[in-house]
């Protein structure tokens, strides 16, 4: 893609990012910088410690939490045709989670509860305050934690392997669990995210990649984008990697031939199990920053991408939220999102949201500015990795210069 960044500041950001690559934190990472009309990518090193060949723009990245944006986009476009409402209750297309029970305390064991003071709605899992998420706490896990991985589902930690249960049979798994905060009440990471995801199936009566396919990844060329890997790919698939919380070491997390992705998934999570490249992501991103719209095809109203960008937590929300959001992030439908009357200006406070699998995205609404970066490392905490801080102080500078 051509580029009328300034050279200096291209040439520097190259220069912090390929640091990254010479010691050995990864094998390969792949970018794209964009502002008014000007559009660079490029990628870095090789696509595992085993190949001897350059990465190539078009590699296939496991793309994590950047599946939520894509998915919330989804549910907004049904939005848009009338087929549900924010304010909707979600009782009528997930009757299982009718009448929920909510925890007393979170210490709480599962039969000790109170009823829940008014259903789960549209705008609940999209704002991911339906009331169940991750948590962090001391010693050994909360009673509704071992009940949640005893039932196979994957929401309150590492999604790999991936669970075995189709929608439906997730669905009716996560059913027998009561809430942990009553609906509204607080930001919860991840669980709103795969709960949407079968909505979406259950509202349109389609598949998710279907969904998906028709209504955003098509319309937006996103070809390469998917919850699995075709063989014909397999040679684009980057491997990835974990590194070792205490040592930092890494092994390899998931492979190109023995790929979870070689195969589609029994529940195609929109917590995060798409894959993507670079470019198709950027479709997506310019989509968003052109307020629904991308090179004359509308995917989205104004309306709803004003939705999707806008923060919808109280300040107590966003203080109980740090932990993933900083204390200068809020969050809006689907994605993290500035603060209200927070600091607005450079990629770390825009909108975007980033992928536990060492994916990031971020639009600095302020200048225009969107960078999209794409690693094989995968994150050990919410807090960003330094190839993050890096790249966004990197790409800040094209603009600021």
């Amino acid at each position: 893609m051509s580029s009328t960044f300034p050279a200096e500041g291209l040439d520097h950001l190259h220069r912090v990012l390929a640091g990254h690559i010479e010691r050995g934190s990864m094998p390969g990472l792949a970018i794209l910088v964009a502002a008014g009309g000007r559009v660079h990518a490029e990628s870095i090193g090789t696509s595992s410690f085993d190949e001897t060949r350059p990465l190539k723009t078009d590699a296939i990245f496991r793309i994590a939490s950047l599946t939520k944006p894509v998915v919330a986009a989804a549910a907004m476009s049904l939005i848009d045709d009338g087929q549900m409402g924010l304010d909707d209750s979600i009782d009528h297309w997930l009757p299982e989670l009718t009448n929920r029970q909510v925890l007393r305390t979170l210490e709480s064991e599962l039969d000790d509860t109170e009823p829940a003071r008014r259903a789960i709605t549209v705008d609940d899992l999209l704002s991911f305050r339906m009331g169940f998420g991750i948590v962090f706490g001391p010693g050994e896990p909360y009673p509704i934690q071992k009940a949640e991985a005893e039932l196979g589902l994957k929401t309150l930690g590492p999604p790999w392997p991936p669970t075995p249960w189709t929608s439906d049979e997730w669905i009716e798994r996560f059913a027998r669990l009561p809430l942990m905060r009553q609906p509204g009440d607080m930001w919860l990471y991840n669980t709103s995210a795969t709960v949407l995801g079968i909505l979406v199936e259950r509202v349109a009566g389609l598949p998710l990649e279907t969904v998906l396919r028709e209504r955003i990844l098509g319309p937006l060329g996103m070809e390469d984008t998917a919850f699995s890997v075709p063989p014909d790919k397999w040679d684009r698939l980057t491997t990835a990697y974990s590194p070792d919380p205490e040592t930092g070491e890494l092994s390899v997390l998931d492979g190109v031939v023995d790929s979870y992705w070689s195969k589609p998934p029994s529940l195609p999570d929109a917590g995060g199990w798409l894959v993507s490249t670079i470019g198709d992501y950027w479709a997506f991103a310019q989509m968003m920053a052109e307020g629904g719209v991308r090179r004359g095809v509308r995917v989205l109203s104004g309306e709803a991408v004003t939705q999707m960008t806008t923060d919808r937590l109280t300040a107590q929300q966003r203080r109980e939220s740090a932990l993933f959001l900083g204390d200068d992030g809020g969050w809006g439908l689907g994605l993290r999102v500035p603060a209200a009357g927070g600091p607005g200006r450079g990629t770390s406070t825009g909108y975007g949201w980033d992928g536990g699998t060492g994916t990031t995205w971020r639009t600095d609404p302020t200048t225009g500015l969107t960078g999209i970066l794409f690693t094989q490392r995968a994150m050990t905490s919410p807090a960003a990795p330094q190839v993050f801080t890096d790249f966004r102080a990197a790409a800040d500078r094209l603009v600021d210069e």
